[in-house]
């Protein structure tokens, strides 16, 4: 599910219906044609020109080999429906770029790197590598055929040498509902897949928001280093005029200065940072390192509307590890039910056609695998219980580890949020009254411009704190909501919203 902020879906659940769809059908091996014909038209034409290069044998031995190439041709079913296709690639992206030139929002950022992200790309291809794989789970094995012919070199007196040839088909016939486990492997594999690209997805969008907060926090740190720095050069020219008129001391005045000069290399330092930071977000977003990226808007963190105990709930039944747990157990019971079907017995059918000593013979075969080893038979299903277990045993593993991590992320976001309610509601306001009254007082010859100095330094350290807890905040907000897999400012904003399976 998109958290706050993400654009369109990078996905479509198109592939997951297919596979839903298969496992219905209990894993049947014919599919109907997807194109304008089905399989029966689309296999008149060969059957038929097959027939015709045939026509100079006999007419049992055209009727058997005709049959046998409409059995042949019948194990190639036409392509499947198309698999899950995401909206990766170009499409779109020529606009999105004039908007990140210009000055993206979050919703633009991460509707970018949903589409163009190649974490996201493998992702999707590896969910579409694990549908495919459901049709070759749930297929039977392919027949085994076997062209024999011997030519006696001995003759028998005057009459011809008789020479004999057989043909032999044979095909493994899995116990009924074998194949619809091995479905069932398979199509919890497709689900694990589906949840990899939800977390894939999930994951790059949690980092883009992150780099949004780093660049809105560094724009806004430059901006009151350039207004502090402005502020400080006025403040070093009246403590340079007061230390002429014997008002400053000399180390006061060298000490503004320097707080000058401080100021100059935090701008530079900022600047250099926000590069780096461009950076890190056109890698996100596949893009060149130097890519013109404008000025980010704002967005506003709302508050979480959520308590800690609500928030366990949450990431129990959404957090995308620990679905992929869950699935990983129904998968190991797959498992299990497949290991009881191999300790029971195989059995291959075969039919032949041929002639020998100028007779005419049809035959059946059936050959039979016995599992008559019980120390295997035991083991195979003793590893394929054990593990069950050890997938039960990880997923009440990632469950406490998610509620840590939940409680740990909660804290550091209460904990931003208290401190911009600190310096926004008390230290600055405080500060720059400060500020207001060491010049005054200076002004009045009551106070020093030591002083003056400091308060002003107290407020520019203050206003650099609140952008570094605003951007914290935005940035915890979008780890919680990554665990809780939903936006956690408004109760009521996925109400309604089913996650895919």
């Amino acid at each position: 599910m998109p958290l706050a902020g993400q654009g369109a879906p990078c996905f479509s659940p198109k592939g997951q219906q297919n596979v839903d769809d298969l496992a219905d059908r209990g894993g049947t091996r014919r599919f109907r044609g997807t194109g304008p014909r089905g399989d029966d038209q689309a296999l008149e034409g060969p059957i038929t020109a097959y027939q015709e290069g045939v026509g100079r044998m006999t007419e049992r031995a055209r009727r058997f080999t005709a049959g046998l190439a409409v059995l042949a041709l019948g194990w190639f079913p036409p392509a499947w429906a198309d698999p899950p296709a995401g909206t990766a690639g170009g499409n779109g992206l020529e606009a999105l770029e004039v908007k990140l030139a210009q000055g993206p929002t979050l919703g633009e950022l991460t509707e970018y790197s949903c589409r163009a992200n190649p974490m996201i790309e493998a992702a999707r291809q590896e969910w579409r590598s694990a549908v495919e794989t459901f049709r070759v789970a749930t297929a039977y094995e392919s027949p085994e055929v076997m062209l024999e012919g011997m030519y006696m070199e001995e003759t028998f007196g005057d009459r011809a040498r008789p020479d004999d040839w057989k043909v032999t088909v044979t095909e493994p016939l899995p116990l009924l509902g074998r194949l619809g486990t091995a479905g069932e492997v398979t199509r919890a594999d497709a689900r694990i897949a589906r949840l990899k690209l939800d977390a894939a997805v999930r994951d790059v969008g949690v980092q883009v928001r992150e780099s949004h907060a780093e660049l809105v926090y560094l724009r806004e740190a430059q901006r009151v280093a350039t207004a502090n720095r402005a502020l400080l050069d006025q403040l070093r020219k009246v403590g340079e005029t007061a230390y002429a008129g014997n008002r400053a001391a000399l180390v006061d005045v060298m000490k503004a200065q320097a707080q000058s000069g401080q100021l100059q290399y935090d701008a530079l330092l900022l600047e250099e940072l926000e590069r780096t930071q461009k950076t890190r977000l056109n890698s996100l977003l596949s893009r060149h390192p130097d890519a013109p990226l404008g000025p980010v808007a704002e967005e506003v963190a709302p508050p979480v509307v959520y308590a800690v105990e609500e928030l366990y709930g949450l990431a129990e039944a959404n957090l995308e590890e620990i679905r992929i747990a869950q699935v990983g157990v129904e998968r190991a019971q797959a498992m299990l039910a497949l290991a009881r079907y191999e300790n029971l017995p195989e059995m291959k059918l075969g039919l032949s056609y041929g002639e020998q000593n100028l007779a005419r013979q049809v035959g059946v075969q059936a050959t039979f695998m016995l599992p008559v080893w019980p120390g295997k038979n035991s083991g195979r299903s003793g590893a394929a219980l054990a593990d069950v277990e050890k997938m039960r045993a990880m997923r009440a593993n990632q469950i406490n580890e998610t509620r840590a991590t939940v409680g740990d992320t909660y804290f550091r976001l209460q904990n931003s949020a208290r401190l911009i309610r600190l310096y926004r509601d008390d230290l600055i306001p405080q500060a720059a009254k400060a500020v207001e009254t060491a010049e005054l007082w200076f002004q009045k010859g009551q106070g020093s411009f030591s002083d003056f100095v400091e308060t002003q330094s107290a407020w520019y350290n203050f206003q650099l704190a609140l952008a570094r807890a605003k951007a914290d905040y935005a940035k915890f907000l979008a780890r919680l909501e990554q665990l809780a897999g939903r936006s956690l400012g408004d109760r009521d904003a996925d109400r309604g919203r089913e996650r895919a399976p």
